[in-house]
């Protein structure tokens, strides 16, 4: 247990083994989201890389599949592990999300490979 939150980068395939195809980037996504609400539930705040760097790419008039792509996703979750204090690294192949595992093992903060090896909040005492 925890009396501090936690900002949890949930990593994983967004990109990878997709060959560009939007519907699948996007079913991608969803599973990445899909760990938003289990951290969250457990105390902490849940932040996933592309939830910054899509904006990013569009306000560049790029998207996921555009050369510019590389130089925003990955330098965007990099800057992110900087305020970030565990990493959730979800199954399947990615090369986005090693590099996050890597960088955040480099920076001592901890790498869990399921939720329920996140440590729960203890609840604040209300007044």
């Amino acid at each position: 247990m925890t009396d501090e939150p936690m900002l949890v980068l949930i990593a994983g395939p967004y990109r990878s083994g997709t060959g560009g195809d939007p519907d699948a980037m996007a079913a991608n996504l969803a599973r990445l989201e899909a760990a938003a609400w289990p951290v969250f539930a457990a105390g902490h705040l849940p932040v996933i890389g592309e939830w910054l760097a899509l904006p990013v790419l569009r306000s560049a008039g790029a998207g996921p599949t555009d050369p510019l792509a590389d130089e925003v996703l990955y330098p965007t979750a990099d800057r992110l592990l900087a305020h970030c204090d565990a990493v959730l690294r979800l199954p399947g192949e990615s090369a986005g999300a090693d590099q996050d595992v890597a960088t955040a093992r480099r920076r001592g903060l901890p790498v869990y490979h399921h939720v329920d090896e996140l440590p729960r909040r203890v609840p604040e005492e209300t007044a």
